[in-house]
């Protein structure tokens, strides 16, 4: 249960309305994240008009969704890895290329598995990025203008993966095909559970 008010258009701040309603039009239902978001509408507005501008990259639909999805994995944002495998199936996104941005594989395109680690490396290094990696993702064909497109998604995902952190987001019906659960999570619970197996023994 979201910590959070999961707004509807009816209950929704004034200025955030507006925006559940392109919601409601653009995808059927409005996503229970875009209803978290409009608790506040400079953020329900800054997150759509950040989505915006990262859609007018020269970066195709599969290389945005690797960034995002990259991000989402390493962030372990259960709903968004959910919502946009989702996204990427309709966008056509092939599925071996989603199966490795689910579990943090290797992506057999080159290309896209530069781009893949360049991601990666903005992220896990919080943008120290090393020369050698500027210098690979470079040498794969991409542009000085797209690390900043990575920059540019990167950002847009520290929005929504904080905000499912904090909130607690519950995944609507359309995104629980598929359901994601962060594997160092399963790691850490199965470690968990082994260690109280054995503290239970020494109990006994």
């Amino acid at each position: 249960m979201s910590i959070l008010p999961v707004q509807t258009i009816e209950t929704a701040p004034q200025a955030s309305k507006p925006h559940l309603e392109a919601a409601q039009k653009d995808y059927g239902f409005i996503p229970n994240l875009t209803a978290v978001f409009a608790n506040s509408p400079a953020m329900v507005e800054a997150y759509g008009a950040l989505a915006g501008q990262f859609e007018k990259t020269d970066l195709t639909p599969t290389e945005r969704q690797i960034v995002l999805m990259t991000n989402n994995r390493l962030n372990e944002c259960t709903y968004c890895m959910a919502a946009h495998s989702t996204m990427s199936q309709m966008q056509k996104v092939p599925a071996d290329v989603i199966a490795a941005l689910r579990d943090g594989t290797k992506i057999a395109d080159p290309k896209l598995q530069a781009l893949h680690v360049f991601t990666e490396s903005v992220n896990t290094a919080r943008g120290h990025v090393a020369q050698a990696d500027i210098d690979a993702f470079l040498a794969a064909g991409y542009t000085e203008a797209n690390i900043l497109d990575v920059i540019l998604g990167t950002g847009l995902k520290t929005l929504s993966n904080y905000t499912n952190h904090i909130a607690d987001t519950p995944l609507d019906a359309p995104f629980q095909p598929n359901a994601w659960e962060a594997p160092i999570a399963i790691e850490n619970t199965a470690t968990s559970a082994k260690a109280l197996g054995e503290a239970s023994a020494n109990w006994a």
